[in-house]
């Protein structure tokens, strides 16, 4: 029997799935369609909403190998359900890289006019499915499906690449790859209008106000469904107007040089012109010499080019890229994108010029095509983000159902109560379905999202960008960020501060200058102009900045061959350096020996670049062969980090002090780069150096010495990171440079103070019989601890810092952070609670480090350049990209300004986001079940509030108070405290019940005593109140008088009118917070100048009725007595709701209850001895904290739990030298 067990896709990837497999079946199928139609089309909605339903209720379980219907789920933490249905293709193998049996028809000139079976002698139906721009297709030997990525699937050979696919494919090879991967294009499809109007209206959301509207026009509430038409048309219409903006904008942006025209290898010389939508994996192209923007990732076979990868990297430096190895040890490693990146061209990036043999073209062979490609991931990462995962949303949903339940309650309250009265069905239907659309506010998902698009504009007032709106609440929570460091905290260019050369093993006396005459000679200088890949783009020399400096430092000049050299010599023309012409004495200018001895100084020192193994991040070095004119053998050159360039020379070469050297300038926060050199053999010719292993070439060296440069802290990185510090939040430094160098800058900026020790983790992996290890080394350049003032919520507390916790940070590099990941995962969370320098990381130790973070429940700020940042800033919470280049795309936020300046920014306007979302939701919530409690009272006796009553509280009052009193700025500064995350949380579950109550109160009092005055009496239209001395008369009338059968005007509707009106603009009010998080409301002055007019237009009409406005709002005419009690209780009930809010939740509550403890990277500070407190205060703080259940309750976040847990462990952090080993856990302390 077939399994039907559930499939892993993806294993191990981002989007890894689930897979399910079933079939059709028609009992089921059939059942389903007489509930759609029983239910009037809802069933069919209800299973369009959850797939998974729709799957299971109209199939059955069949193994993937039969199965006509797959269900997905996402693995991650979203659980997100998908239906697709599978395909069939008819392909002559199982494979695309399958050989095919051609029949001789296919040899005609024209086959492409052959079918398929016409075409080839067998063909076979291959099962595949299409999810997220991707085909995954039927493997009988592993029994599941699998994606077809490129060239790469064959795990071959760089040796093998040379060998098997420096040829190209015939058309008719290419034709059959095409159909497994389909044309070479990233297609952005934009969806027409129609489409997206449906998946919109399709919204839960706006089914509910349909069903709003249809329930209120059969009421006749006409003009209230029209008020929400229009809402609706107007909040669909924007909405589809920012989608279809956005897929045109990434439309565009893909399509831009997407399809050109290519010269395809058809065998080993024959090229033909083709376009770039026909490629496939295993093409061969041609580069042109002028360039061209790469349709496709594509290995570098035979050749160099100059690249500008900023659409990938957002690093705007010209890179060099080589050809792949054909022989050597790196051959016969098997090719890898990501491990050979420097010999691939990504698909995007833009060839500038390319550099070739004589009679030779620079060739590609094509790795992936279409949304395969490093760009197409790219694309498909925007097409299809993640869920946004935030506490807010999934508690508004809880908090949606609890309103859902409350209008449950009306729901039966109304039909008993119906049912009693004798009132006819059509009403009572009318009427219960009615509380539901009262209860659950039909405008509360657009009010909500007014706070975060107001956020939105003024972050890009500040010159901040926003991909993903939805993410700026989330920024209100960032408790940790993470910088890079070079671009971001520093400067991106580099000073050079002077150079340290050897001789015989020693290092020579400092020296502040490179250029000096008799330094021309010397191997380090030469070393300094040849080892870079610098190269002239239009006559400007162009680089990485760092080479750049360095080269500049020498004064040589660099000359690269023109195309016309380049065909004149055999294998290729080498770029060659060479100093300036010397400086002569003027006296010697006219001396013809002088001039001669010019000349044969300059030509004698023309250095050749013969080959170059360009920088790599992960092995932190470069290197080049040259060859100076006229000599008989080459020279090897090789620049990197300090301590891997010790590691590759003769030890005798390297000082005896080269570490303390080393320390001394990093300490100080220098960069420091190592030259080393080697003299090859002489009988290496041109072309057995170009076949060479960089690792044959890279051994052996002779240490030449430290070249000495410093980047500086950008101006504003100093105030921002003590900003975020006072504000309680944490800021680690994440770089690829020496560890001392970034615990230097860490110190000089301000992220690690004076007073604090760093810690290094030195991590070594486990060697022969030896475990892996952890040794702890302490840095000696901590000052004593001292006395430390941190100002505490806006400086009502000063309290002094001594603990022992607070005086330390780790550092560790990226081979430490590897080796604690692996051997040593217990650690990670407790080294990262304290953790503050990651040095020497690579880009995807960044990522890692982010997800390791966000597994201690921290909310994650990263805030890089963009150039390796690229996977953290899109795996943060809140990544702030400082490049505005094609790579940050993929980034949700993106700063215009190059400094970190644009990040407390964020957080501020995060934070005043998120509390308007709750100011918002409250007041929403509120004015639901104020208006429930209004409605449920009138049904009691059998009333109701009229249509223009609705339209004036829902369109005058709600909409314009939601809308406006989101417009409260930022608050000017960070303060420590952190809004709350949740809805579901004590101190706003107060403050929702604790109004609902008051407004409860006063409504139940207002709609009782109405009855208990004098002049009260069942309202006809022939009442007089306002004269109490016709009721008599009116009395007499009463049996005659045609009562309105809706019974709208009557005195309890018009005193619950007046009352809840009121209500709305108190709670509006009082939710409306400001200060720490936004300005106060005073300064909001569209939501002052509304509650103002709408307090007086109230008043007016109340104390001074007008006929034309009490018709209109079918509201009657009462006493002037109670209209003077009517203010009264209005006046009574504000007071109440402010003194509830302010100070009994936000003062009293607040400090004694649910004072957050949320500053874990500092202790709770103890209160001075000899502060005051009141035996009311210590009962207060005993009582209150365990009458709301919160006595000695643990924190709910991993990484605050964890914090209190290593205050009670005597043995953290370890003592200085101790070793830690892997396994049993063992330290010991003697080194």
């Amino acid at each position: 029997m077939k399994t039907m067990e559930r499939k892993i896709l993806n294993q191990g990837l981002e989007d890894e799935m689930e897979v399910w497999g079933y079939q059709p079946c028609l009992w089921k199928r059939v059942l389903v369609g007489v509930g759609v139609v029983c239910s009037g089309g809802l069933l069919l909605l209800l299973l369009y909403w959850l797939p998974e339903w729709a799957v299971k209720g109209t199939c059955t379980r069949a193994s993937l190998e039969e199965a006509q219907i797959l269900l997905l789920r996402s693995t991650d933490e979203f659980k997100q359900w998908f239906r697709t249905r599978v395909s069939v293709l008819l392909a002559p193998g199982r494979s695309p890289f399958d050989r095919v049996d051609l029949k001789v028809a296919a040899q005609m000139p024209n086959g492409d006019a052959a079918s398929t079976h016409e075409k080839y002698t067998q063909t076979y139906k291959i099962r595949y499915f299409a999810h997220h721009s991707t085909n995954y297709y039927w493997n009988d030997a592993t029994q599941t499906f699998e994606v077809h990525k490129g060239l790469e699937d064959l795990k071959v050979t760089c040796a093998a690449l040379h060998a098997d696919h420096s040829a190209g494919l015939f058309k008719t090879v290419q034709d059959f790859r095409q159909m497994f991967f389909g044309e070479n294009e990233i297609a952005v499809r934009v969806p027409s209008l129609f489409k997206l109007l449906v998946k919109e209206v399709l919204n839960p959301f706006y089914i509910f106000q349909l069903f709003s509207v249809i329930l209120w026009s059969a009421e006749d509430y006409y003009y209230y469904a029209s008020a929400i038409v229009l809402m609706s048309v107007i909040s669909i219409v924007t909405s589809l107007y920012t989608i279809k903006k956005q897929y045109v904008m990434l439309h565009d942006m893909v399509a831009t040089h997407s399809v050109v025209q290519v010269s395809v290898c058809r065998g080993d010389k024959d090229f033909e012109q083709a376009m770039s939508t026909e490629l496939v994996p295993g093409d061969v192209i041609a580069i042109p010499a002028n360039g061209l923007i790469m349709p496709c990732d594509a290995a570098l076979i035979c050749g160099t080019c100059i690249v500008n990868e900023s659409m990938l990297t957002g690093e705007s430096v010209p890179v060099t890229k080589t050809g792949l190895p054909s022989s050597g040890e790196e051959s016969v490693r098997v090719y890898n994108m990501e491990g050979h990146n420097r010999h691939t061209l990504f698909c995007g990036t833009q060839v500038i010029q390319t550099r070739f043999y004589a009679g030779e073209v620079v060739k590609a062979v094509v790795v992936r095509t279409g949304f395969s490609t490093e760009k197409g991931q790219l694309v498909r990462s925007i097409l299809y983000p993640k869920p946004t995962d935030f506490k807010l949303y999934r508690d508004a949903y809880l908090f949606l159902l609890c309103l859902v339940g409350v209008a449950g309650i009306g729901f039966i309250y109304t039909i008993v109560l119906s049912v009693m009265s004798k009132v006819p069905a059509k009403t009572i239907i009318i009427e219960s379905l009615d509380i539901i659309t009262i209860t659950v506010p039909p405008a509360l998902p657009a009010a909500m999202t007014a706070g975060i698009v107001y956020a939105q504009r003024r972050l890009k007032k500040v010159g901040i960008f926003c991909i993903s709106p939805q993410r700026i609440n989330m920024c209100g929570q960032v408790n940790v960020v993470c910088f890079d460091k070079t671009g971001t905290l520093t400067e991106d260019g580099l000073d050079l501060r002077g150079i340290q050369r050897t001789e015989a093993g020693s290092f020579c006396p400092p020296e502040t200058e490179a250029s000096k005459d008799d330094l021309v000679k010397t191997r380090f200088v030469t070393g300094m102009a040849s080892c870079h890949s610098l190269t002239k783009i239009q006559g400007e020399l162009s680089g990485d900045p760092l080479d750049l400096k360095m080269f500049n430092a020498t004064g040589w000049v660099l000359e690269e061959a023109t195309e016309e050299e380049t065909a004149l010599h055999n294998p290729i023309m080498p770029t060659v350096v060479r100093p300036p012409r010397q400086v002569i004495p003027e006296a010697n200018q006219n001396d013809p020996h002088t001039e001669n001895l010019e000349l044969s100084t300059l030509s004698s020192f023309e250095v050749g670049i013969v080959r170059q193994f360009p920088f790599s991040s992960t092995l932190q070095r470069m290197s080049v062969v040259v060859r100076k004119l006229g000599d008989k053998h080459m020279d090897a050159y090789l620049k990197g980090a300090p301590e891997v360039v010790a590691s590759l020379c003769a030890p005798q070469t390297v000082p005896q002090d080269f570490t303390e050297t080393l320390e001394t300038y990093t300490k100080q926060g220098f960069r420091v780069i190592a030259l080393a050199h080697r003299q090859l053999e002489s009988k290496l010719s041109w072309h057995k150096v170009q076949s060479l292993s960089r690792d044959v070439i890279e051994s052996n060296m002779e240490f030449l010495g430290l070249i000495v440069l410093q980047n500086k802290i950008k101006k504003e990185t100093a105030g921002v990171l003590v900003d975020l510090r006072h504000a309680n939040i944490r800021t680690l430094m994440v770089t690829g440079d020496n560890m001392l160098t970034a615990i230097s800058v860490a110190r000089d900026c301000g992220m690690v103070r004076p007073h604090e020790k760093v810690i290094i983790a030195e991590a070594a992996p486990p060697k022969e019989n030896n475990p892996a290890s952890i040794t702890w080394n302490y840095t000696e350049d901590a000052k004593e601890p001292q006395t430390v003032q941190i100002n505490l919520e806006d400086g009502e507390f000063d309290h002094q810092l001594t603990q022992h916790e607070q005086s330390y940070h780790f550092a560790m590099n990226g081979r430490a952070f590897a080796v604690i990941t692996e051997h040593f995962p217990h650690l990670v969370p407790k080294l990262l609670l304290r953790a503050t320098v990651f040095a020497r990381m690579s880009p995807d130790q960044k990522t890692q480090l982010v997800e390791s973070l966000q597994n201690i429940d921290y909310i994650v700020g990263m805030c890089g350049d963009g150039a390796n940042d690229c996977g953290a800033l899109k795996r943060a919470h809140s990544g702030i990209s400082l490049s505005e280049l094609e790579a940050s795309v993929a980034s949700p936020f993106t700063s215009s300004t190059a400094n970190i300046s644009c990040v407390p920014n964020l957080i501020r306007e995060g934070r005043a986001a998120l509390i308007t979302s709750f100011c918002v939701f409250k007041f929403m919530a509120l004015y639901s079940i104020i208006q429930y409690l209004s409605v449920t009272l009138l049904y009691s006796i059998l009333s109701n509030l009229g249509d223009f009553q609705f339209l004036f509280i829902d369109i005058a009052i709600i909409l314009v108070v939601a809308f406006t009193m989101s417009l409260n700025p930022a608050w000017k500064k960070l303060v420590p405290s952190r809004p709350p995350s949740s809805l579901i949380s004590g101190q706003l579950l107060c403050s929702v019940l604790t109004q609902i109550l008051t407004c409860l109160v006063f409504q139940v009092t207002s709609f009782l005593l109405v009855k208990q005055q004098s002049w009260y009496e069942v309202w006809t239209p022939e009442s007089d109140a306002c004269n109490v001395s016709s009721s008599v008369l009116a009395s007499t009338l009463n049996a005659t008088s045609p009562v309105n059968h809706k019974n709208i005007k009557n005195y309890e509707n018009t005193t619950l009118f007046y009352v809840s009106a009121f209500q709305y603009l108190a709670v509006a009010i009082v939710f409306s917070k400001g200060k720490p998080f936004r300005q106060p409301s005073y300064k909001n002055w569209p939501f002052m100048l509304s509650c103002l007019c709408l307090y007086a237009f109230l008043l007016l009409i109340m104390l001074n009725p007008f006929a034309a406005i009490d018709n209109f709002l079918e509201i009657v005419c009462v006493p002037r007595d109670w209209r003077i009690t009517l203010v009264i209780i209005i006046l009574t009930n504000t007071v109440v709701s402010f003194v509830v809010e302010i100070l009994i939740l936000d003062i009293i509550l607040w400090r004694l209850v649910f004072k957050d403890r949320q500053a874990v990277n500092r202790t709770a500070p103890a209160t001075p001895a000899n502060a005051p407190q009141t035996s009311n205060e210590r009962w207060a703080s005993r009582f209150l904290p365990w009458l709301f259940c919160r006595r000695h309750k643990p924190p709910k976040v991993k990484y605050m739990h964890l914090a209190l847990k290593l205050q009670d462990e005597a043995d953290w952090p370890p003592l200085p030298s101790s070793v830690t080993y892997a396994g049993p856990s063992q330290t010991s302390d003697d080194l």
